[in-house]
């Protein structure tokens, strides 16, 4: 017997926390992909959506009642039937689970979080030097543009997909009336059949996968060096690494410039032009023959060509056959801080 006279229980609270928590989190993620320094706060919500993806993976196999693959309606002619049926009979009875809509359109969310996810993780490694698969910076790094753009239209096509569900939900509860949209917050349908039955194994085993979830963001989120994030490159201290470069070339100079921000032929420029460095005469007298020789030596071996790190990749793949004298003249460069405020250059 039904606890709610001419409703059904479909979805127990883990469920619709779940559901809560997969839209938020991806909302998160999406809106903080936009922002380069946000890439902390772009990955702690993208955790928990893997996390909810490997959850709902399982719970349709272990799940309760309209919750498992196996009550999926995923043929065609249900599918054409289902909308046939949607056009010509406003007050048509809906089922208690998935219909042939919603049906394929877990399995497709699924499928794309999966892909979303997984390529989430690598490009995290192979880009940032970061996470699970930062050891994959170095060798794989020729892959980031391609990640890149699985990642990205894997994510336009997911939140197409959302669209897409939160405008069926529209229709059902506007001009069907069939109060779809309170179904994810009471758990109830307005439509016939059993409650849902939940064991309480299952209904521990979803509150667990919601605490981890919630844990591994706040756990994320503490601090940027946990195994989660760990970074697989560290500052580094120039002066410690080659003593002549940094005394020669900082102090009243200027800043200490990373090598793997040019390319060798545009430090060869650099150097062959002593002459006129930046509106200087760098001679002998400045620096001698020997500390340029190793200053040269340092640049070229730690050139762009010969880092993996994403400044260097995305310099050398934004250069062409160009190979400037200035940082700032890279394309790159003018991309990542063309929306910097000129105040900022004010600023002390």
């Amino acid at each position: 017997m039904n606890e709610k006279s001419g409703h059904v229980f479909v979805w127990p609270i883990g469920t619709r926390i779940i559901h809560w928590m997969m839209t938020l989190s991806f909302t998160t993620a999406f809106i903080t992909s936009f922002y380069e320094h946000l890439l902390h706060d772009h990955v702690a919500p993208g955790f928990i959506f893997l996390i909810i993806i490997v959850y709902r993976l399982i719970w349709g196999v272990i799940g309760p009642q309209y919750a498992t693959f196996n009550t999926f309606k995923l043929s065609l002619p249900q599918l054409k039937h289902y909308f046939v049926e949607k056009i010509q009979n406003r007050w048509r009875k809906i089922p208690a689970g998935h219909n042939p809509a919603s049906s394929w359109f877990t399995v497709w969310a699924l499928g794309v979080g999966t892909v979303i996810v997984v390529s989430g993780l690598l490009l995290y490694g192979v880009q940032e030097g970061k996470g699970l698969f930062r050891d994959l910076n170095g060798t794989h790094s020729q892959y980031m543009g391609i990640l890149t753009m699985i990642h990205k239209y894997a994510s336009y096509l997911f939140l197409a997909w959302v669209v897409i569900h939160i405008l069926g939900v529209m229709v059902e509860q506007f001009w069907h009336k069939t109060g779809m949209v309170f179904a994810m917050v009471t758990g109830y349908k307005k439509t016939e059949g059993e409650d849902t039955k939940v064991k309480p194994w299952l209904a521990v085993f979803a509150y667990m996968m919601i605490f981890i979830a919630i844990g591994t963001y706040f756990f994320i989120v503490s601090s940027n060096y946990n195994f989660l994030t760990l970074r697989k490159y560290t500052n580094i201290d120039y002066e410690e690494l080659h003593p002549v470069y940094y005394s020669n070339c900082t102090d009243d100079c200027h800043k200490i410039y990373p090598p793997f921000l040019l390319p060798e032929k545009s430090w060869k420029r650099i150097i062959d032009d002593m002459d006129n460095h930046f509106g200087e005469e760098i001679t002998e007298a400045n620096i001698s023959l020997s500390q340029q020789a190793s200053i040269r030596e340092f640049l070229y071996e730690n050139s762009a060509e010969h880092s993996a790190r994403e400044a260097a990749v995305k310099i050398m793949k934004s250069l062409g056959d160009l190979r400037p004298k200035a940082i700032t003249k890279t394309a790159y460069w003018r991309e990542v801080h063309k929306n910097i405020p000129r105040s900022a250059y004010k600023d002390k």
